[in-house]
C-alpha cells in the first residue's frame, strides 16, 4: 500500500505516519513548517493552498490513497480551499481519497448524529469543514468523508495541553459543562482510517468515542490520569459566556464501527477512568 498523508506533521498526520510506517506502508507525508520526526516516510513541503504544487506532488509520490488530516482551524484558505484542492489533484491522479472533517460542522440543534445527518455549522471553522466536505463529495464520489470529535492522545493533544495549563496556573480559560462532545483516542482514529483507506468504500463516515462527556469531565478525567490537582480546574457554561458554538454534539458511530474493526474506545475507558 502506497499513500500520502497530507498534514503528516499534525497530531493526527504523526500518529498516521507512526501506523502506516509500521504496518510496511510505502507513507510520503507532508509539513508546511518543519517535517515530523518520526521516520520511515519520505517528506515533502507542501503548501494546500498552491492548486498546482499539490497536483505537482500526487504526479511524482503516485500514491493508491491519500489521507487528508491537514487542520487549517478556521482559515478557509486552507480548511476548505486546501481541501478542495487536494480532492481535485486525487481525481485526477485517480488514486483514492480518504478526507478528514469534524463534528464541527453540525449545530448542535439535534445531538444525536449519525453519518445521514447533513451540515449546519455556526462557527467559522465548521463552515470551512462543511465546504471542505460538500466539494469532496460532489468531485469524488467514492471518496471517504470521516467526520470526527475531540482527539485525545498521550498528552500532546491540544485538549490535553490546555488542561495542563489550567491546572498549572500557566493559561487562562475555563473548561465548559455544557458543551458535550464525543472524545476519540488519535490510535483508534489513525487505525480506523487506516482501514477506511484500505476498503476502498466511499461515502460517510464516522469515527469517535464510545463516551459523550462535556468538556469540564473530559478535564477531570485528563487531570486525574496525569496526577494533576482537579480543584484548580476552573468550570463554567458556554451559554452565560455566549462564545459562538454548538453545545451538544454527539456523533454516533454505530454504522461506521460495524465495518472497521478498530475498537472505536470511549474516553473512560482511554483515559483510565474507575
Amino acid at each position: 500500500m502506497k499513500v500520502l498523508i497530507i498534514g503528516g506533521s499534525g497530531f493526527l498526520g504523526t500518529e498516521l505516519v507512526r501506523q502506516t510506517t509500521s504496518e510496511g506502508w510505502e507513507t510520503a507525508a507532508t509539513y508546511c513548517s518543519r517535517p515530523s520526526s518520526v521516520s520511515g516516510a519520505s517528506w515533502y513541503q507542501l503548501d494546500v493552498r498552491a492548486p498546482g504544487d499539490v497536483d505537482e506532488l500526487l504526479a511524482e509520490v503516485a500514491p493508491s490513497a491519500v489521507i487528508d488530516a491537514t487542520s487549517g482551524a478556521s482559515d478557509w484558505a486552507v480548511t476548505a480551499d486546501g481541501s478542495i484542492h487536494v480532492a481535485m489533484a486525487a481525481r485526477k491522479s485517480g488514486c483514492r481519497l480518504v478526507h478528514v472533517s469534524s463534528d464541527a460542522v453540525f449545530s448542535g440543534a439535534r445531538s444525536h448524529y449519525d453519518e445521514t445527518c447533513l451540515p449546519d455549522p455556526v462557527t467559522p471553522y465548521g463552515a470551512a469543514k462543511a465546504a471542505a466536505e460538500t466539494a469532496v463529495r460532489l468531485l469524488l464520489p467514492a471518496a471517504a468523508v470521516v467526520r470526527t470529535s475531540l482527539i485525545i492522545g498521550h498528552g500532546r493533544s491540544v485538549h490535553e495541553r490546555m488542561v495542563h495549563d489550567l491546572a498549572t496556573g500557566a493559561g487562562d480559560g475555563v473548561l465548559f459543562t455544557d458543551d458535550f462532545r464525543c472524545p476519540v483516542h488519535v490510535e483508534d482514529l489513525a487505525s480506523a482510517l487506516r482501514e477506511i483507506a484500505m476498503f476502498g468504500r466511499g461515502g460517510m463516515f464516522h469515527v469517535a468515542g464510545a463516551d459523550a462527556l462535556s468538556r469540564y469531565e473530559l478535564g477531570v478525567l485528563i487531570a486525574r490520569r496525569d496526577g494533576l490537582d482537579v480543584t484548580r480546574l476552573p468550570a463554567g457554561r458556554r451559554a452565560d459566556v455566549r462564545m459562538p458554538g454548538a453545545l451538544d454534539v454527539r456523533l454516533d458511530s454505530t454504522a461506521t464501527q460495524g465495518i472497521v474493526r478498530t475498537r472505536l474506545r470511549g474516553a473512560r475507558e482511554f483515559l483510565g477512568a474507575p
